[in-house]
């Protein structure tokens, strides 16, 4: 858990960083670089011997996951799509689990006991090269401006304000200016309590369940329900976001997690399995609200021309809460021998999230912009 918390707390000091690169020189040059860092940090997994070691190759890896991941992949979707932004990004961020449903299996089901782990992490090195690199050299155009287009995939401008550029490139809040309103505040504090609680709960879920009674294969059998609803949720959530202002989408999402965390507090070991199986979809569902839903209020609040360094400090605030989130449940529970204040605390969390995302304003300087 420490590597862990390591990975993505250097994941979130670097991402505005990677953000920034990304506003001026495009997604291209980042997504590969970072390809390239990742596949090095695997292969220095490969070859830990000390635990000084794998804390180094996964702060590598943490690096490497800012520059290929969720911010290059939302700043390029963002870029492209305007009037269906939300359901583009739900649908791009499906990638995200099931790369995981579709690697899991072949690392952990496969080549772990069959090569050993040296191994796949040699494995995962070089698909990592082999296929991210090539796809983001010869696949990836940041702006729609790169090949003669404009967003939606248009010819030729559909309004005046796409001829100025706004709000699809040169327009918008530059970083400082997004720091100075409270609408970033807001929004980082709410991902930063939101996700402390999401993923406090969703890592010590089955630890919990076991404790309180059910057996783990029992417990981790109805849980793997959660991934296919988190991509369920993810599709969702963008689609909700094009009818409705996205703070009300994470407020929703953030309403399921307070639902599924009371299902959990209150089950006992004499609850039907559907009472986890019931958790487990709302949980899943609340788990796809995130990224949809944050990409659309920075895009709307400050506009793309500074969008990938704004994303990537939001970033950096949520990453501190995934990574202290599950390490405060876990000490919790080995100083009190159980969850139960841990998940309140959460819960408490949530109800701070949703309170000061419904506070969000769209900032007088955006709207300066959208009335020239």
């Amino acid at each position: 858990m420490t590597a862990f918390t390591i990975y993505y707390l250097v994941m979130g000091v670097a991402s505005p960083f990677i953000g920034r690169v990304i506003d001026q020189y495009g997604a291209k040059t980042v997504i590969s670089t970072g390809a390239f860092i990742a596949g090095l940090g695997f292969a220095s997994s490969s070859l830990v011997s000390s635990l000084w070691h794998l804390y180094a190759s996964y702060a590598i890896i943490g690096v490497a996951m800012a520059a290929v991941g969720v911010i290059p992949s939302s700043t390029i979707v963002s870029n492209w799509f305007k009037k269906r932004r939300g359901t583009a990004i739900g649908i791009m961020s499906i990638g995200i689990g099931t790369g995981g449903f579709a690697m899991a299996p072949l690392v952990g089901g496969y080549l772990i006991p069959n090569f050993g782990w040296r191994v796949s992490y040699l494995v995962l090195a070089t698909l990592t090269w082999v296929l991210v690199i090539p796809l983001a050299l010869l696949v990836i155009r940041t702006k729609p401006a790169d090949v003669g287009l404009y967003p939606d995939g248009r010819q030729t401008p559909a309004t005046v304000t796409d001829i100025e550029g706004l709000p699809s490139t040169t327009k918008g809040i530059t970083l400082h200016g997004a720091l100075t309103t409270p609408a970033f505040w807001l929004i980082a504090i709410s991902f930063l309590t939101g996700l402390f609680s999401q993923v406090g709960v969703v890592l010590h879920q089955v630890p919990y369940l076991e404790d309180i009674g059910f057996p783990i294969a029992m417990a981790s059998g109805a849980l793997g329900i959660v991934g296919l609803m988190s991509a369920i949720g993810k599709f969702s959530f963008g689609y909700l976001c094009d009818r409705i202002p996205a703070k009300y989408a994470w407020a929703i999402g953030l309403g399921f997690q307070m639902i599924s965390i009371i299902i959990l507090i209150n089950t006992t070991p004499a609850s039907p399995l559907t009472t986890i199986w019931l958790y487990a979809i709302v949980i899943g569902l609340a788990a796809g609200s995130w990224l949809p839903t944050v990409s659309v209020l920075v895009s709307t609040n400050f506009g793309l021309a500074a969008y990938g360094a704004i994303f990537g400090t939001v970033i950096l605030f949520m990453n501190i809460g995934v990574a202290i989130g599950p390490l405060m449940a876990g000490y919790m529970y080995d100083t009190m021998g159980t969850y139960h204040w841990a998940f309140i605390i959460f819960l408490i969390l949530n109800v701070v999230a949703t309170a000061t995302t419904l506070a969000i304003r769209r900032p007088k300087a955006l709207l300066s912009y959208e009335n020239k």
